[in-house]
């Protein structure tokens, strides 16, 4: 039985190593793009040069360098006849820009989801409608013209008001089947029928087809079967208490219509670009397993911090590519030092920095923790800065440290470090005095070092326990919440 999994890395990778054949039932990918003016910009011709504008879910997310032309020659080499006629097509028409980067390496993952998905499976691609066309001849060629099942509008509310065209209202979601026995049940997402047919329809109304009378014609119990256009479903207000502060993230409401219809109770729902989390929280809440992939692991610590909060201890399932020790830790430092950090952070119970942030832009500050204190005079929200260092340490890094406390304002600074600390460090930071709690009437050291193998032993930051990291999710109960554990 396979369990539900978090894998931290790329998905393509994921998908080849670690995915049989036919093994998923459904999937929904929403692949980081931005909406806005950055798209006029994807389209610029880059003559071979590295792009300094790229579409930013995650900065530098798709770009057309000397990788995408690496993997351009590979797919067209390997791939599938239509699907590299397709690709070079788009190369002649879109040239060096980055949605021709977009395009070529969405192409090798939706190929390694065609082989995963089950014969009677679905996949569902959340796309933007500047690039819906291009993906919709790239799954064409991929899943077959005839396996193209719907083209859905997701109509909503809100976004700017544009002086020269028409306000932008919808997102496109492209509906695939693999085979033409694929698994659908429109109950789930019925709608109510409007008054004015509820009231035709009680009176009688012939159903006579080619001289048969088939009887009275009537209304569905549950309701009109369900449109391609859905305009029920809004967005999640920026200040909504369900925005956990991604940008991405999608309402639960949607990804349960979509699970609900595509999919039955124990099949397996795949997310290669899981992000927040959205899909994985409706997938566990409707008793679905669940495979989430991510390359950053702020999105795979947001996901446990959600799961936990929504489901307790009664949800099960592994984690996959996220350092377990210090070996694997200095490998990811070597790898991507940026990823280390964040990773570090998360493990440390902290939040990265907002680097797009006036206050984060090279001012020795990477990560934080708020916390609440000073309860006899009304709660006061406090601060922890961190810094993370994956090389050389010493003693100057501390006495920075101190300086940035006293310019922020902070009440505690942790020093998080791969390597260990020097005498000299350990010293420095002892002298830094404490911060007093008074709500605790606790004293805790003011600079506090912090190695990576002491987390790993299950050291912490030395804090008064208030305040979380992340954003609180919404607590799920269900009736029968011990079925909602598939690991094994």
């Amino acid at each position: 039985m396979i369990k539900n999994r978090l894998y931290f890395g790329d998905n393509l990778g994921i998908l080849k190593h670690y995915m049989d054949d036919n093994s998923i039932d459904l999937i929904y990918l929403d692949p980081p793009f931005q909406s806005g003016k950055d798209y006029n910009i994807l389209f610029k011709d880059k003559n071979g040069s590295v792009s300094t504008a790229q579409i930013k879910a995650f900065e530098d997310t798709w770009q057309w360098d000397n990788d995408s032309e690496y993997h351009y020659l590979q797919f067209v080499q390997s791939a599938p006849k239509e699907a590299a006629d397709i690709i070079k097509a788009f190369r002649e028409f879109l040239q060096r820009t980055d949605m021709m980067a977009y395009l070529i390496m969405m192409a090798p993952g939706l190929l390694e989801m065609y082989r995963v998905l089950k014969p009677s499976g679905t996949i569902y691609l959340h796309c933007d409608p500047t690039a819906s066309h291009f993906l919709k001849l790239l799954m064409d060629s991929i899943f077959g013209i005839g396996n193209f099942r719907n083209e859905l509008v997701w109509y909503y509310r809100g976004a700017g008001i544009p002086k020269n065209d028409f306000s932008r209202r919808h997102d496109i979601i492209l509906r695939y089947s693999k085979t033409d026995t694929y698994y659908f049940n429109p109950d789930p997402a019925r709608q109510p029928y409007a008054d004015a047919t509820v009231e035709r329809f009680s009176h009688y109304i012939g159903n006579i087809r080619k001289g048969h009378d088939y009887g009275r014609q009537k209304l569905h119990k549950l309701g009109k079967h369900p449109d391609d256009v859905f305009t029920d479903i809004q967005p999640i207000a920026p200040s909504a208490r369900a925005r956990l502060g991604y940008p991405t993230q999608k309402p639960e409401e949607l990804l349960e219509r979509i699970i609900l219809t595509s999919s039955r109770e124990g099949d397996i729902i795949l997310d290669p670009f899981c992000g927040c989390g959205t899909t994985v929280i409706a997938a566990q809440k409707l008793k679905r397993k669940w495979v989430g992939i991510d390359i950053t692991h702020l999105a795979i610590s947001l996901i446990q911090s959600r799961l936990s909060q929504s489901f307790g201890n009664k949800c099960k399932y592994d984690i996959i590519g996220a350092p377990a020790d210090l070996k694997g830790a200095e490998e990811l430092a070597k790898r991507d030092p940026f990823q280390f950090e964040w990773w570090a952070l998360t493990l440390a119970g902290a939040m990265p920095i907002d680097r797009d942030r006036k206050r984060g832009a090279d001012k020795g500050i990477d990560g934080f923790i708020y916390f609440g204190d000073d309860f006899p005079n009304g709660k006061k929200i406090k601060t922890i800065l961190l810094q993370v260092k994956s090389g050389h340490v010493g003693v100057a890094q501390i006495r920075d440290l101190k300086g940035v406390l006293a310019r922020e304002n902070a009440e505690i600074g942790v020093f998080l470090t791969l390597k260990s600390p020097t005498k000299p460090m350990i010293v420095e930071a002892a002298e830094a005095d404490f911060y007093h709690s008074p709500s605790w009437n606790k004293d805790y050291p003011r600079i506090q070092i912090l190695t990576i193998e002491d987390l790993f032993s299950n050291k912490s930051i030395l804090y008064p326990p208030t305040g979380r990291t992340f954003k609180k999710a919404e607590r799920i109960i269900t009736p029968d919440a011990e079925q909602i554990e598939f690991g094994e």
